[in-house]
């Protein structure tokens, strides 16, 4: 008996390890995206969001005023000016050449051709210095070494929120989900409690045709399914969308829901029958209310699964500023290079606010309706 009880308690200590390991796994990075979700653009393109509480170091190529606000002292002309914005900044080195951005201290003056000379201060100042008068649109380039302070923002999330469009795709992506989660859950209860209660010929076959379908790559039907809706008339619509998602999502509702309408005391139904219930007040009035768990198990899966999704809106529905979903219109905000990380960052946990309302609202459910259709079978 020693034995048995140590053996378990090493068990629980791996399982409980290997838990922790897996919210650290899930938890570290989703932190790191909040963090780089508040963070300044430009520091955020420069360093890692561990270091978000350090002084960052950044290479800046900038400018200085344009030769018309340039000040005549003397027989000298000159530019001045401060290099950072009112956030300021601490200068280490300089350069007036792309070849040599820091062969020069700050404080230090650097000569350059036909007598000009320029001069960075630690606090940014500068001073750029000609004989002869300043020409042209643009100032001289000025390469600077810095180390600024960490900066937090919530800039990037007035961008997102406040885009234009982001209301209407965010009703768009609402039309799509609610009703392409609740069509699937309707139709698979109901053959979910034929497949496990009812006997009728080639049961067996359609179950395990089912259990196949799981494995199907989606992507290979969307076109032909496209094709179909399109003959049909319903293509590029909601409904095109609706019963894409439904018949994508069936194969996993049929499946959860049958194992765990299956594992229900028999003599709950037997009773039912023996009372004169009908197979339709048997579902309505007993499986239903019984099968809550496994409802809302299936119902988290297929809103976030349909939330989330960008290839089958990009598919079935026009590429219109009236029909665009969330993930279209934050793809179409992190521009056409998709170098806007604050945008990025930002715009995730914008779009997860709803998933992870509806998650935690029905996650009391969630475990128990997998477990309990994960271990019972009729």
């Amino acid at each position: 008996m020693d034995g048995i009880a140590g053996k378990n308690s090493a068990l629980s200590w791996v399982v409980n390890i290997s838990a922790l390991i897996l919210v650290l796994l899930w938890t570290i990075p989703t932190f790191g995206l909040l963090i780089s979700s508040i963070r300044d653009k430009d520091q955020l393109a420069t360093s890692g969001w561990w270091t978000s509480l350090t002084s960052v170091e950044r290479n800046l190529i900038e400018r200085s005023a344009a030769p018309d606000t340039q000040v005549k002292d003397g027989d000298i002309y000159i530019l001045s000016g401060n290099i950072f914005d009112q956030d300021g900044g601490t200068v280490t080195a300089f350069g007036w050449r792309s070849q040599e951005p820091t062969a020069f201290a700050p404080g230090e003056v650097a000569e350059m051709k036909k007598g000009l000379t320029m001069m960075v201060a630690a606090n940014g100042d500068y001073r750029v210095t000609s004989p002869e008068e300043f020409t042209g649109k643009r100032g001289k380039r000025l390469f600077v070494t810095s180390i600024e302070a960490p900066k937090f923002t919530l800039a990037n999330y007035e961008e997102v929120l406040f885009s234009e469009g982001l209301g209407r795709s965010f009703l768009n992506t609402m039309t799509v989900t609610i009703p392409a989660t609740i069509i699937p859950i309707l139709i698979a209860a109901f053959a979910a409690y034929a497949l496990a209660w009812m006997e009728f010929p080639g049961r067996s076959i359609l179950l395990v045709t089912i259990v196949g379908l799981l494995v199907v790559p989606l992507q290979m039907a969307l076109i032909p399914l496209l094709n179909a809706y399109t003959t049909v008339g319903i293509g590029k619509t909601y409904i095109g969308i609706w019963l894409a998602h439904t018949g994508f999502g069936l194969p996993l509702a049929v499946y959860l829901l049958r194992n765990y309408i299956a594992g229900l005391p028999r003599e709950i139904i037997e009773s039912a029958k023996v009372d004169g219930a009908s197979d339709y007040d048997i579902f309505l009035k007993i499986i239903l209310p019984l099968s809550f768990p496994a409802l809302a198990s299936f119902a988290i899966f297929q809103f976030l699964w349909v939330w989330n999704d960008l290839l089958i809106a990009t598919v079935f529905l026009p590429i219109q500023e009236d029909t665009l979903v969330m993930t279209g219109r934050l793809r179409e905000m992190l521009g056409s290079r998709g170098g806007n990380w604050e945008i990025l960052t930002a715009s995730a946990f914008v779009s997860i606010a709803v998933p992870l309302l509806v998650f935690f609202s029905l996650q009391k459910y969630l475990v128990r309706g997998l477990l309990s259709g994960s271990v019972k079978g009729g």
